[in-house]
């Protein structure tokens, strides 16, 4: 295992080490209030665990290195961690739903709402350090299982925070109904996490062009060397698996220059995108410029 991959496991580990801290605290929580709102945030603490195992076991997939049945690597295995996080944020909304309904018609009065007020913001904080940190770490080592981890720790955030507003609203005005109100307003909110990262995810597995910006670099140093050189540049292909870069293009050259020469810029070429793209693996193909069959396959390619 590199020592990249090792790294993006520690954080991984701090993932499924604090949705068991906050499972703990904020089932306490629940325990001493009796609040419906404190238990739907419970329930999602959990699927937060399972969430972080998923993404540690995706992540350990991700990295294993090629092989001749994986010859490209298993990189997207990423992508099933983010898609089934997405879904899991869904399905803890509805968990949230479903246990605030009935107390609509039933409001109940809540126990020690101090005390309960206290272990969710205490868990809460514990969920904010660690989400900042998986989007932060997942962003710039483009990792979408941990930056999916990071946005579903966020949600908890988000949701604990309605959760304590209703619980201190309902401690203060005594107003039971808000308890499951505010929940089910969180539980809308954070449905729209959950869908995006599924888009996402979706994106991934149909093989979506590298980002637009990074697209453009690699015109930028295309166009440089057109201008150096009497060369040109086709078929320019570009995906994204994972934290990889896959990119393939046609070089073509003067009829006059060696195999060596070509293949010595083609080289060149290749070293500049990958200074400029993170992550990528480059495949370049050599063609001589002036044969028209050197043209024929820009369409194909393209299809």
């Amino acid at each position: 295992m590199s020592g990249a991959n090792a790294g993006l496991e520690r954080y991984a580990w701090l993932s499924i080490a604090a949705a068991i801290a906050t499972i703990g605290l904020k089932t306490l929580a629940w325990h001493v209030t009796g609040s419906v709102g404190l238990l739907s945030d419970a329930l999602e603490s959990v699927v937060n665990l399972v969430a972080a195992m998923l993404a540690l076991s995706m992540l350990r997939v991700a990295a294993a290195p090629p092989d001749e049945a994986h010859p490209f690597g298993r990189f997207k295995a990423e992508y099933f961690a983010s898609g089934i996080e997405g879904a899991l944020i869904v399905f803890a909304a509805g968990s949230i739903a479903y246990a605030a309904i009935p107390r609509l018609w039933a409001p109940q009065p809540l126990d020690a709402p101090g005390l309960g007020i206290g272990l969710s913001v205490f868990a809460s904080l514990i969920n904010l350090g660690v989400a900042m940190a998986l989007i932060r770490v997942g962003r710039s080592e483009h990792s979408i299982a941990l930056e999916a981890d990071g946005h579903h720790l966020m949600t908890d955030v988000w949701t604990s925070a309605g959760v304590i507003l209703a619980v201190g609203l309902v401690w203060v005005t005594g107003w039971l109904i808000l308890d499951p109100l505010i929940a089910l307003a969180v539980a809308v909110h954070i449905v729209w996490t959950g869908v995006g990262l599924m888009r996402r995810s979706y994106a991934g597995l149909l093989d979506a062009a590298i980002a637009g910006a990074e697209r453009a670099d690699i015109e930028k140093i295309f166009a440089e060397y057109r201008r150096r050189y009497p060369i040109e540049f086709h078929a320019v292909l570009t995906r994204q698996a994972g934290a990889r870069r896959f990119i393939s293009f046609h070089l073509l050259v003067p009829d006059a220059w060696t195999v060596a020469q070509a293949h010595q810029l083609s080289e060149e070429v290749e070293e500049r995108i990958r200074s400029l793209v993170p992550n990528a693996i480059l495949f370049s193909h050599l063609e001589p410029i002036s044969h028209p069959a050197s043209y024929d396959d820009i369409k194909l390619e393209r299809w």
